[in-house]
């Protein structure tokens, strides 16, 4: 099956090319190759290479000729630095989704799995002793000045029991970058729904691995981490370093989506079905740090009390669903992953707001 991978030559990306021929699949590339997200490495692999920005229409109606299914991993990634890299985050990733999709559709291209993210959600899922499960509001920033980290239930004050969330969760971004992946989702359910498409979003976790970008205040916290110790310096843990996320490799993402390539022709036409992606094993963030730093032997992480106003305290996923469905497993354990993760090369540095491949 030929397959088009927009971001392809990225970090995600590059795995699943990698993993579709690894599996006697055809991979196409579509990737612009920015320089503030390459800076000048060239594409892994041996797919077929289409040099552009996926908001090029023509360029890419000319990638998706004799396509049977695309992974849509390419957009702009993180957090950012603050409100004034929103129409950026906008324009690469729904507008460049709804170029893709309308190619798509002209064509005859029926299958799309699209890279989602657990950003959605806002925070996690959260037990009170009393009232059951509650969704707290945003933290404000006197109680994060304060050192308050944890939420506390809106009813009554009481400190909260976090757990897994499940992806019929209400959805709550807050901030702009959430709000976009949130958007990728609804436009794929549109064009499934306006097509008979067949459309999937694996809703990634933090994903870690071989091949991150390093230095960047855009790429996932366990990259940062990996930076400090390759320049010799300790990590620096924000909050209190007790924040829990669920830490997956990137090659059970990349496995992930092959499964759901596989699937996807037995879907019901316009569908859109959502599957969180995770190891299903929360580790805090002051964790992560510490287990880096072991297995690079350098210095022990710093936890400063610094925080990020959009930054969530706790989300973990479910990813049951995967499973059961899909017979999906994730295969590489923490230990080991971060063990070959502190080894790894990482991409050069990004200066600026990149988009993902």
């Amino acid at each position: 099956m030929r397959v088009l991978v927009t971001g392809g030559a990225g970090f995600i990306g590059s795995h699943i090319v990698t993993a579709l021929a690894a599996a006697g699949h055809e991979p196409v590339v579509l990737d612009s190759l920015h320089p503030r997200a390459h800076a000048g490495r060239p594409p892994a692999g041996e797919a077929r290479l289409v040099r552009a920005d996926v908001r090029d229409r023509a360029a890419v109606a000319g990638a998706l000729r004799g396509v049977s299914a695309v992974c849509h991993q390419a957009a702009m990634v993180g957090l950012g630095k603050n409100f004034a890299d929103a129409p950026e985050y906008v324009g690469c990733n729904d507008l460049g989704t709804a170029v893709l999709l309308d190619a798509m559709a002209t064509a005859g291209v029926s299958r799309l799995v699209l890279a989602g993210s657990m950003v959605v959600y806002g925070e996690g899922r959260y037990d009170c002793p009393r009232h059951g499960t509650v969704r707290p509001g945003p933290r404000e920033p006197a109680d994060l000045d304060a050192g308050r980290f944890e939420c506390a239930c809106p009813e009554c004050g009481l400190p909260l029991e976090p757990g897994p969330v499940a992806e019929d969760a209400p959805a709550d971004p807050r901030n702009v970058y959430a709000a976009t992946k949130l958007a990728q989702e609804h436009l794929a359910a549109a064009w499934a729904r306006a097509t008979g498409g067949r459309a999937v979003s694996l809703r990634y976790h933090n994903v870690y691995g071989p091949g991150m970008p390093r230095d960047t205040p855009y790429a996932g916290v366990a990259s940062l981490f990996r930076s400090a110790l390759a320049r010799g310096e300790a990590p620096r843990v924000f909050e209190d370093g007790g924040q829990r996320r669920d830490f997956v490799h990137v090659r059970d993402v990349a496995a992930a989506n092959l499964a759901v390539l596989a699937a996807l022709p037995g879907r019901p036409a316009g569908s859109f079905r959502a599957y969180n992606t995770g190891s299903g094993t929360p580790r805090t963030v002051g964790e992560t740090a510490a287990e880096l730093a072991r297995a690079c032997g350098g210095p022990e992480p710093v936890v400063t009390g610094e925080y990020r106003l959009g930054d969530v305290r706790h989300i973990t996923a479910s990813s049951q669903r995967l499973m059961t469905e899909l017979g999906w497993r994730p295969a590489v354990g923490f230990a080991e992953g971060m063990a070959e993760f502190a080894r790894a090369p990482q991409r050069e540095p990004v200066t600026a707001g990149r988009p993902a491949g």
